[in-house]
């Protein structure tokens, strides 16, 4: 039977049993009259059907998306869709794919045997835990919530009046995405020294780094100097040292590193997506985080301390909690197979 025969209703129906938004685009630009079918009053629900299947769940990308502070972030909302909204949750849902291809990577980063893709149910798990822990970044990491306000009554309610709507499950899953992007900070965004020397290290075995501190390069000898360069300052002005500064792009080391990180970790999961896959250079980093503002710098994320407030108020423990997630015992994973 020819395409051309086929009623619309029927045409409509196979657009609306695609996996993927790209494979819609795609059939509609086979023929005419698969063109004139997707342009119908239905297209923006293939295309809606089609975002739920490959991005889902829609309804926790249109509480994102559609929020704002003139509403408090725990109230649920529901719009009309519309064109602008649906790129909108479009471009939420293709960041949170490249999170879900991610994830195993850093979860089994150690236990190389057990590493495995994610199975569709665990992918629908792990992308709703981001749309709700990007959520909360976008209401309470933000210049309207300065480090001098985190303590207000007021403002600890709000946080906490988001995060108790979801169950005990839920919460530990939003924490084993919030453990994954901490990872990735703390290892590939913002690397601390000790890190930097052992990526050195495992790169140049037989080469013995300079002994540069990161915050103390006192100036070198004249002697030193010479005995270093003279057989190669000719060709190193040409081209860039073999052996860099092993120091020069770390973070600091233990309490410094760690305070860095948790400024790092009130960017939300598409800045960080940005800066692992575009910013490669400490001065990169910097620039990116110079341009969100003052508020930024020395101002700590709140989504852990608000975590173990909710988790202790239902009568838990939280380190119990994020031992329980790095033992895959809840989570986002809980089988190995």
């Amino acid at each position: 039977m020819f395409l051309d025969t086929l009623p619309v209703e029927i045409l409509t129906q196979i657009y609306l049993c695609l996996p993927t938004v790209d494979s819609v685009i795609n059939l509609s630009t086979t023929c005419h009259r698969m063109r004139n079918t997707f342009q119908t009053s239905k297209r923006l629900n293939i295309l809606q059907q089609a975002a739920e299947v490959e991005f889902g769940p829609i309804d926790e990308i249109v509480q994102l998306v559609t929020h704002n502070a003139s509403q408090s972030a725990h109230i649920r909302r529901s719009v009309g869709l519309s064109q602008a909204l649906l790129q909108q949750m479009l471009r939420v849902g293709r960041v949170a794919k490249r999170w879900t291809e991610i994830y195993p990577m850093r979860k089994w980063k150690d236990d190389f045997a057990n590493r495995r893709l994610l199975t569709e149910a665990e992918a629908f798990l792990f992308r709703r835990a981001l749309y709700r822990l990007w959520l909360f970044d976008r209401a309470y990491h933000n210049s309207a919530h300065p480090r001098t306000a985190r303590l207000l009554p007021a403002i600890m309610y709000e946080r906490t009046a988001l995060l108790h709507n979801f169950n005990g499950e839920e919460l530990a899953e939003m924490l084993d995405v919030h453990l994954v992007l901490r990872d990735v900070i703390a290892n590939n965004i913002c690397p601390s020294n000790g890190k930097m020397r052992a990526r050195f290290h495992k790169r140049f075995q037989d080469h013995i780094p300079s002994q540069v501190s990161i915050h103390l390069n006192y100036a070198r000898s004249s002697s030193a100097l010479q005995d270093s360069c003279y057989n190669s300052k000719y060709h190193a002005s040409l081209s860039s040292s073999l052996f860099p500064d092993v120091s020069l792009d770390g973070w600091g080391d233990d309490i410094m590193h760690y305070y860095v990180v948790e400024d790092m970790m009130k960017l939300d999961p598409e800045q960080i997506l940005l800066l692992r896959e575009q910013c490669f250079s400490k001065a990169q980093v910097e620039s990116f985080i110079t341009g969100l503002g003052e508020w930024f710098g020395n101002n700590g994320e709140v989504f852990s301390e608000t975590l173990a407030l909710v988790v202790k108020q239902r009568g838990g423990d939280p380190e119990e909690l994020k031992d329980a997630v790095r033992d895959i015992e809840v989570g986002i994973v809980t089988e190995l197979y």
